[in-house]
């Protein structure tokens, strides 16, 4: 049935909302495809869920190409799977946890690996029931700390999630590729320009974890890739460590006053005027105190050596440290800690490491892979305005261990040997990542192999954000007047305008509107009697169906306008003509 404006449950807006960062979130609200209920939480309108049943349909058929069969869980889950799997403690405050009336405790669901491997274990025992890929197209929450940009980072959001189910590696690599190689198609069939890149496996392990990241200056990641052909997000980067030094004969560390010299800036300046060198920051060594909030809630300090003229990556520290919480450490960490000579901080002492410590100041010290034996180092000296010249790694100093948190650059060697890396934005819009067989074991997931043994399934997750796809297509895809969708996921396949007071205009926009629908194509008529011609102009470019038929002046005569908002064409064609046309361009 042909779907009439004057009756859609739709109203515009002339004015772009207050709290709009980005394109997508502007014109989805202008155009009433969502309207905002709380931060990071909206409404769907008819045309937003229109849109987003497009995509997942998109979705649903790769799926079955891959093999894989929909199920759909609640939302609402207890807490018992979830305690199992140690997440219930591990997201922090990342979930909405509630308690309902009898006091039992619930979350809204993050994500449902929990649930899937207790649903196959509910059902299978065999290896003859694998391989096995379930999916589902589901809400999920989390209580993001700063939500953004609309629909690009939100509490409430719609993700497949896909899980793969094997009782062998080799399985479980070929339904890896199986989703891997949807997920391409999907993207292309989408037209998103994506990359795959390496992503860090996280607290659960597995050998492989690749993002698929879209390239835009509003992503929320950073990604390297070199030309030739590497590529992976800045957490799970690493670092090409250089070769070690042999320090034999090099001079012996010495001690020299450097009065208000805290930073790398001021320490440079000061020992190029008081000692024979030309030193940059490279030539320091910083050591950046950080706090570690583990899960059991105690804190810890460690101390992390970088070279000077590099700096912490949060991300790459949150990675480095999971599951601990890591923030840089606050002045009643330094009071508790008097060894800690703020602005002088180092990892030697004239006097040697404390009793029964590696480290100078008791503290547990890590550095970075740059840091090898043989290299010279100006650094701390552990008092209070003194600094210490000649400090050799692996001769005067060792370390508790190495960690990948410094920020990587433009340049910096590619781990493969492919050449240096540049760095680019994006946002990820899916995942593949062999999880192993942690939830599997976690919560008993085994199966009898061919010779009659227990065997541990081993898993696969696979996950793609349909609402954050449905903001990027719309960001991607707009001018200065309004959306523009692609014919594949556009919330009608035409958009027919009637115009001015004849009635012959309303007649034959009604006519062609249904002669459109028979012939399979979707349509959207602005039926509107008392609304202007620019009113009506307005909304549909604002609404952004790609393909609009005008009918007004030339109604008496049989005409019509096509009007392709993509190009901007327009032409003037007979009514019959224009349902040829537009029926077999769809």
């Amino acid at each position: 049935m042909v779907t009439r404006l004057s009756h859609f449950f739709l109203r515009t807006l002339r004015e772009d909302p207050a709290d709009a960062e980005v394109a997508s979130h502007r014109l989805l609200v202008r155009a009433g495809y969502i309207r905002r209920t709380a931060p990071g939480i909206f409404t769907w309108l008819p045309l937003g869920l229109k849109v987003k049943a497009r995509i997942e349909a998109v979705i649903r058929e790769e799926m079955a190409n891959a093999g894989a069969y929909e199920v759909h869980f609640p939302a609402l889950l207890p807490r018992e799977p979830y305690e199992q799997s140690g997440r219930w403690t591990s997201y922090g405050d990342g979930i909405f946890r509630l308690k309902d009336r009898r006091g039992a405790d619930y979350l809204l669901a993050p994500t449902h690996e929990e649930m899937f491997t207790l649903l196959v274990k509910d059902l299978y025992s065999s290896y003859k029931d694998l391989p096995l890929m379930i999916y589902q197209i589901q809400d999920k929450y989390r209580d993001e700390a700063r939500p953004r940009a609309g629909l690009l980072r939100g509490r409430e959001f719609t993700m497949k999630d896909a899980y793969s189910f094997d009782y062998t590696d080799e399985g479980q690599d070929a339904s890896y590729m199986a989703q891997r190689d949807a997920y391409e198609r999907i993207f292309r069939r989408l037209g998103l320009e994506y990359v795959i890149v390496a992503a860090d496996n996280g607290l659960m392990g597995g050998a492989r974890s690749e993002e698929f990241l879209h390239p835009t200056p509003v992503g929320e990641d950073t990604f390297v890739r070199s030309a030739g052909g590497y590529a992976a997000n800045v957490e799970a980067f690493t670092t090409v460590a250089p070769e070690p030094i042999p320090f034999d004969g090099l001079p012996e560390p010495v001690i020299f006053d450097s009065p208000d010299t805290p930073t790398i800036e001021t320490l440079v300046a000061h020992s190029n005027a008081v000692l024979d060198g030309s030193y940059t920051a490279a030539d320091m060594l910083k050591n950046v105190v950080l706090a570690l909030t583990h899960l059991d809630g105690t804190r810890e300090l460690v101390v992390v050596g970088i070279p000077g003229d590099r700096e912490i990556d949060d991300k790459r520290a949150e990675v480095a440290f999971a599951p601990a919480e890591v923030e840089a450490a606050t002045d009643e960490d330094f009071e508790r800690h008097p060894l800690l000579v703020r602005g002088y901080i180092g990892p030697w002492s004239e006097t040697g490491p404390i009793l029964g410590e590696e480290s100078a100041t008791g503290i547990r010290y890590l550095l970075d892979p740059r840091v090898v034996d043989g290299t010279s180092w100006i650094t701390g000296a552990n008092i209070d305005e003194k600094h210490v010249h000649s400090l050799v790694a692996g001769r005067d100093f060792t370390a508790d261990g190495f960690v990948e948190v410094a920020n990587v650059r433009e340049g910096d060697p590619a781990p493969d040997g492919s050449g240096p890396v540049s760095l680019a934005r994006g946002m990820e819009i899916g995942h593949v990542f062999q999880l192993g067989r942690f939830f599997a074991e976690t919560l008993g997931l085994q199966v009898l192999d061919p010779n009659g043994k227990l065997v541990t399934v081993t898993m696969g997750s696979y996950g793609i954000g349909v609402t954050r796809i449905l903001a990027i297509i719309a960001e991607l895809n707009n001018d200065d007047r309004g959306l523009i969708w692609p014919e594949p996921v556009a919330p009608f396949d035409v958009h027919v305008v009637a115009t001015g007071k004849d009635a012959v205009a309303f007649e034959l926009a009604a006519q062609l509107s249904d002669d459109l629908e028979a012939a399979g194509l979707d349509v959207l008529y602005d039926d509107r009697a008392k609304v202007s011609p620019g009113v009506k102009f307005a909304d549909a470019e604002l609404i952004g169906v790609p393909r609009i038929v005008i009918v007004g002046r030339g109604a008496a005569a049989g005409e019509v306008e096509l009007w392709d908002r993509r190009s901007g064409e327009r032409e003037v064609v007979p009514a019959a003509a224009a349902v040829a046309r537009l029926s077999s361009t769809r």
